[in-house]
């Protein structure tokens, strides 16, 4: 049994929150429309000085900007981070202090001691925080995620999972592994969260990357393009192995994503080219919704989120899954750095 995937979008969530939005970049700029699909106000907040020129279409549906985070914090019910990462941890624990609940873009934090602090600071205060893993609400993954969990084709055993678009140029600290994580951390803790979420704890990581130029001209004055690409395979606890792979490459590489998890009853496949094609989001490095998709991820996403903080069931996604992910994440760039494989044991925090 092989089965394309595909799914559906859940019910409306509830309306009329206040949402704090950090940045006003491209995550930004997919989060504000699905907050306001939701009836929700939102006030924006970006150290990059853009906040305003985000907020001007929306000036009309109440989008406003803030002076500075102090207000932002006093005048929002949920706070969404979606500032570059090294910015995560101090305005999520900032935004934890003042008691609202965080939704914030992934990875939680660079380094897993900090994601951990982060949740761990979340819990004791009882403050909701939402890593934003928005590729388990694209419809196909959330309809292999339920697919998993109902049996249909018996324990996973093998996974491969690819993801390719054009190198993040649109922002320079993607480029500088010390701030983005490089492609490992950055890109590929898409599908190293997915592998985790079906074939359960990651135990053993070995990865490599490559860097290069992607060649456009001659001479010193055309140097080309930077270009990226991750491998890493991931032993789950249970036996499973996850192979994935990842690419940053030349301007203008149409985005695209596959995965193919077997187990001993069946397949499960996906690739994102088969159906209506989808665009880039302002750069990220998920795939935007085409029009063959019921509703945007994002307002998925963020609508689960909504309704958890309202009193809700709490969302498919924990805090602490932000931490594995990061874990995993940061074991492969450790692993790649050395060529060794590491190998993940102990609590998460």
């Amino acid at each position: 049994m092989t089965e394309p995937v595909s799914g559906t979008a859940g019910p409306a969530g509830p309306r009329g929150l206040v949402v704090g939005l950090l940045g006003a970049g491209a995550m930004a700029r997919a989060h504000l429309p699905a907050w306001l699909a939701l009836g929700a106000r939102v006030t924006v907040l970006s150290a990059s000085g853009r906040a305003a020129e985000l907020a001007r279409p929306y000036q009309d549906r109440g989008v406003t900007v803030a002076r500075d985070l102090g207000e932002l914090l006093c005048g929002c019910d949920i706070v969404d981070i979606c500032t570059p990462t090294p910015s995560h941890r101090e305005l999520a624990l900032a935004a934890i202090a003042a008691g609202r609940p965080v939704v914030c873009e992934k990875p939680l934090a660079l380094t897993t001691e900090d994601a951990a602090l982060v949740a761990r600071t979340a819990e004791a205060a009882g403050v909701p925080l939402f890593p934003a893993h928005v590729v388990r609400y694209f419809p196909a993954y959330a309809a292999a995620a339920r697919a998993v969990a109902a049996g249909r084709i018996g324990t996973p055993s093998a996974l491969r999972f690819t993801r390719a678009g054009a190198y993040p140029v649109w922002a320079p600290w993607f480029a500088d592994p010390a701030l983005s994580g490089g492609i490992l951390v950055d890109q590929m803790i898409h599908d190293m969260d997915f592998a985790r979420l079906l074939a359960g704890e990651v135990v053993r990581v070995h990865a490599r990357v490559r860097v290069g130029r992607f060649a456009d001209g001659d001479g010193p004055d055309r140097p080309g393009h930077p270009t990226a690409s991750g491998t890493a395979l991931l032993t789950h606890a249970s036996g499973a192995v996850s192979r994935l792979l990842g690419v940053w490459g030349r301007p203008g590489l149409p985005f695209r994503t596959t995965f193919r998890v077997s187990g001993p009853d069946g397949v499960l496949e996906h690739h994102s080219t088969a159906g209506a094609a989808g665009a880039s989001a302002g750069g990220s490095d998920v795939e935007a919704p085409g029009g063959a998709l019921p509703e945007s991820p994002y307002l998925t996403q963020l609508r689960e989120f909504a309704a958890a903080v309202a009193g809700g069931p709490p969302p498919g996604v924990s805090a602490w899954d932000g931490v594995a992910a990061v874990r995993i994440a940061t074991a492969a760039a450790e692993s790649a750095r050395t060529g060794k494989p590491v190998e993940l044991s102990g609590p998460l925090g």
